[in-house]
């Protein structure tokens, strides 16, 4: 069956319905191939989904309105073929679910990242203190390399009203975490960056003596990395 022959070059696709398809009439015009299935195979392969479904609709009146001319004499007016073009077109587009715009605010959950090889890894998942009452807690979850779970740890504390103290605090808690389930090369890694810079430093400071625990508990193990992680 020849598709030029029946369609795109029959007196019923005249040229102002083709330019429906606007830039890609003259994609159309240019295939060469005669077979149908190659003919439809060609389009499929190179058109959007919104210009093929335009140009299935366009071939569709076309033929419609071609069969009514020979087999009924009923000729169609091209107005008529390009309005129904246009308003079945408009009804499939009604008819699609409408796509979901990410909001601004959406929460990221946040992403887990691997240790280097050899270690495992601790992450302080949280340190949040009470609005009310001079209440904080904090965890930690302990994962393999592969990110196999290894053990957690929640604790709640009393007489707590500074962040950055309940940070180190969960720090000083990641470091038990690893103790109990007998972990000897590790990761430890805290969202506050002044917490790991003083692990890392010399000062005191108003936490200096949770800081010095860290230190003291790092002997114990034969390997313990400090890093700064941020929400991801």
């Amino acid at each position: 069956m020849d598709v030029d022959l029946c369609v795109i070059e029959s007196n019923f696709a005249m040229p102002w319905i083709w330019a429906y398809t606007w830039p890609i009439k003259g994609f159309l015009c240019q295939i060469s191939e005669q077979n149908v299935r190659g003919w439809l195979s060609v389009v499929m392969k190179h058109l959007s989904h919104g210009d093929l479904t335009r140009v299935v609709v366009i071939l569709w009146a076309i033929w419609h309105a071609r069969r009514k001319a020979i087999h009924e004499s009923n000729f169609q007016s091209p107005l008529s073929t390009h309005c129904f073009i246009n308003r079945y077109v408009s009804e499939l587009e009604m008819s699609l679910p409408p796509v979901k715009e990410k909001s601004k605010n959406q929460t990221v959950m946040p992403k887990w990242i691997p240790p280097p090889s050899g270690l495992a890894k601790v992450n302080i998942v949280d340190a949040a203190l009470s609005k009310n009452r001079s209440i904080a807690a904090c965890a930690a979850v302990a994962r393999s390399k592969t990110g196999e779970f290894l053990g957690a740890s929640v604790v709640v504390m009393d007489g707590i009203m500074n962040a950055e103290v309940s940070e180190a605090l969960a720090c000083g808690e990641g470091m038990a975490l690893a103790r109990d389930i007998v972990l000897r090369r590790f990761r430890l890694a805290s969202n506050c960056q002044m917490v790991i810079r003083n692990i890392h430093g010399n000062g005191m400071g108003q936490y200096g003596q949770i800081v010095c625990e860290i230190k003291r508990r790092a002997n114990d193990f034969s390997k313990v990395e400090y890093v700064h992680e941020g929400r991801r």
